[in-house]
């Protein structure tokens, strides 16, 4: 009699969850890859000598997980560069965070409930790939090419004086690592906290009520802005010309603005200030308020924009009305017998969790300096000298000093996006009060007839 097979165990199914896991990490990069070759090009990156461009690329996505990239070179011993860049291309992030979510949930199927266990072992294993990949683009993040200097005159001065003009840039590694990977955990949590379709262990079932219509109504939210930045940056492009580079600021960092628009329209505050030149246009109103006199430090808010263009007060009402609209569906995904107070409280909660992370992914710390013989310099005189002596069409041509920061004031944004919460997550729910709530059957209609 012929003995009843038994499916195979083990390998085949050790194999197949370490390829999901795979397919997540390799989603999410080819994601981000695509939409920073594009937002790179029209910069005009890949125009860097010595085949450049993939590290340039490497060094993009190590940034857009929260890495740091370093700047240094120099001409021998004459002459030093120094830099550090800390600022999340974030149109780069949310590609990437996007389809690794999609990618990640559709492995889980259309369950209403996971296991434990199976969740944290998918959640471990995207994890450990997902460290590899930031290891790998740590390695590749890295290049160095030489400045060649342009006339008879400079290289006869380079060769008597021994300058060899070097320029390269490194992501620094503990830091692309470490908060890399946090980022892919915040992205899951997110993702989790979010959408309806993801499914969770029995014992977390009970507070997805009490989670996702806020956090699914402020994600709107974000993606409205995005929605609006986007329009505009295309009528900018069409309207003022400047296309290509106005497209690259789209493609490279449009929520870094839209999602400061935000923050700024919610009353929030951000410090920070602008010395040198920047390598890709920011709205004039910002860049007037950052590049104040003397370099010192400048307050980014509705006041100070509005000064600049008046058309920025609109900020305020448009923050409102997207919040009010975002409380009321949020009211209406809930139960019928949460009380008012609680959508309140749970809306404010989100609304100041969302105005925190905006502040996480918006910061710029980025700075640049060059020496002579250990003097530090300043934008012009030598450091201007010195880009004349190695040539006119080069990385230090005119290079002297710069700094762009960027940073939301913590203590007094969250505090007043939660406030927002509480006010428009009241009127929400009151507004709620007089419509079908999800899951509701319709009044004298037969059991079952309401929504899903």
């Amino acid at each position: 009699m012929q003995q009843p097979t038994t499916p195979a165990a083990g390998p085949p199914g050790a194999v197949r969850a370490w390829l999901d896991a795979l397919v997540v990490v390799l989603a999410g990069l080819v994601a981000m890859a695509a939409v920073a070759v594009l937002g790179l090009w029209l910069a005009g990156a890949d125009d860097l000598p010595d085949g450049g461009f993939p590290a340039v690329l490497a060094a993009t996505l190590a940034l857009a997980v929260g890495g740091t990239v370093r700047l240094d070179g120099g001409a021998g011993d004459f002459a030093a560069v120094g830099a550090g860049i800390s600022a999340m291309p974030l149109s780069v992030s949310v590609a990437g965070a996007v389809v690794m979510a999609e990618v990640f949930l559709r492995q889980l199927g259309f369950r209403a409930v996971v296991g434990g266990g199976e969740l944290l072992g998918r959640i471990g294993r995207t994890a450990l790939l997902w460290l590899l990949a930031l290891v790998l683009l740590t390695l590749g993040a890295q290049h160095s090419f030489v400045v060649p200097l342009s006339g008879d005159l400079a290289q006869t001065i380079g060769s008597v004086l021994g300058l060899t003009p070097e320029v390269g840039f490194h992501a620094y590694g503990p830091t692309t690592v470490g908060i890399g990977l946090a980022w892919l955990l915040l992205v899951l949590a997110v993702t989790f906290a979010v959408s309806r379709r993801a499914p969770l262990p029995p014992a977390l079932v009970r507070y997805q009520l009490a989670v996702r219509p806020a956090a699914f109504a402020l994600w709107l939210v974000l993606l409205a802005y995005l929605a609006i930045g986007l329009a505009a940056g295309v009528l900018t492009a069409i309207v003022h010309g400047n296309a290509r580079q106005t497209l690259a600021v789209v493609l490279l960092a449009l929520p870094n603005l839209a999602w400061l628009a935000f923050g700024v329209g919610l009353g929030a505050e951000w410090h920070g200030r602008l010395v040198g030149v920047l390598g890709l246009p920011v709205p004039k109103p910002l860049s007037a308020v950052l590049r104040t006199p003397g370099g010192g430090q400048a307050t980014v808010d509705l006041g100070a924009l509005a000064e600049r263009d008046a058309r920025v007060w609109w900020l305020l009402p448009l923050a409102a009305v997207l919040l009010l609209a975002a409380a009321f569906l949020a009211a209406r995904r809930s139960p019928r017998a949460v009380r008012l107070w609680q959508h309140a409280v749970r809306f404010a909660l989100a609304t100041a969790v969302t105005v925190l992370l905006v502040g996480l992914w918006t910061r710029v710390d980025a700075d640049y300096g060059l020496s002579v013989l250990g003097v530090g310099l300043g934008q012009g005189g030598l450091a201007d000298l010195l880009g004349v002596v190695l040539g006119g069409n080069n990385p230090l041509a005119g290079l002297g000093g710069g700094n762009l920061t960027l940073r939301l004031v913590f203590w007094t944004a969250v505090p007043l996006a939660a406030g927002w919460g509480l006010l428009t997550g009241a009127l929400g729910a009151l507004l709620a009060t007089r419509v079908r709530h999800r899951g509701e059957a319709p009044a004298g209609g037969t059991p079952g007839a309401g929504g899903g």
